[in-house]
């Protein structure tokens, strides 16, 4: 099946939910969420198989903002459009940003490498090569690579952090799937790089490539970790999002993005 006929029939293949079979065991998908007091979901996708898994088809199909995991495709559009030309390009800090937004993260307002600024996740770095991109383009590629709703009429440009931007955790899986396979519409080597900079963890049996995302818009915390586990024999692409009201605060809302992935990843013996 091509990359971009998927979506149509993506609710007919989804095989599993909430509880699945491994091993004459079952695993418990909704669990670590309720471990952690935070609602949410994980999709996955057994790339051998062709098998989704999913503790929440609703959720897994429900769009919200992507945050900064649009980084990933973002970072794509930033070496493709020639803003920068390497991961170790610097972007210049603009002096200022708004502290009320992104919070008060003076560690990273000082010029930045955009290979930091991913690894940091150094919003105002992005949204200084987004400025350069405009919206136009953006919409481009986005439309190229069936990326969201390419809703970009926020009068910002960070429209992956507020406004009516939006992706579904199986359409992240999509995408994610294009950048490992290599077909989305960029160059060999923006690949490369991008791929280095996602490596989260990296063992003899497996590499995780990854990254994070957390917004706070609209009363909303909507928090984010995508990405996809490479193994010798198959790759398992995942995309956890955690969602609560504001005012409910939870402490380890942050955490727990990526302690419950990597517990149903072990508990499914991808890891």
């Amino acid at each position: 099946m091509k990359f971009h006929h998927m979506r149509k029939v993506i609710l007919l293949l989804f095989l599993l939910n909430a509880v699945v079979n491994k091993s004459n065991a079952q695993v418990n998908l909704t669990k670590p969420f309720e471990d952690c007091n935070i609602k949410g979901s994980i999709t996955l996708y057994d790339f051998k198989e062709k098998k989704w898994i999913s503790s929440d088809i609703t959720d897994s199909n429900k769009p919200t903002l992507p945050a900064s995991t649009f980084k990933i495709i973002n970072t794509l559009i930033a070496l493709e459009t020639g803003i920068v030309s390497d991961e170790n390009q610097i972007i210049k800090w603009p002096g200022s940003t708004d502290t009320v937004k992104y919070g008060y993260r003076p560690e990273i307002y000082h010029n930045i490498s955009m290979k930091d600024a991913f690894k940091l996740s150094a919003g105002w770095a992005y949204v200084e090569m987004a400025k350069k991109i405009g919206k136009e383009k953006y919409k481009k590629y986005l439309e190229a690579c069936k990326y969201g709703n390419t809703d970009l009429s926020v009068n910002d440009y960070d429209f992956w952090n507020f406004g009516n931007f939006a992706i579904s955790p199986v359409n992240q899986i999509e995408i994610l799937r294009g950048v490992y396979e290599e077909n989305l519409p960029f160059k060999k080597s923006s690949f490369k790089i991008l791929k280095e900079m996602m490596i989260e963890d990296k063992t003899e049996e497996y590499t995780i490539r990854a990254k994070t995302g957390w917004t706070r818009d609209n009363g909303k915390d909507t928090g984010w970790w995508v990405g996809y586990v490479e193994r010798k024999d198959n790759v398992y692409f995942f995309a956890t999002r955690l969602i609560k009201d504001r005012d409910n605060l939870n402490p380890d809302f942050g955490r727990c993005r990526k302690e419950i992935t990597l517990k149903i990843l072990r508990e499914l013996n991808i890891l």
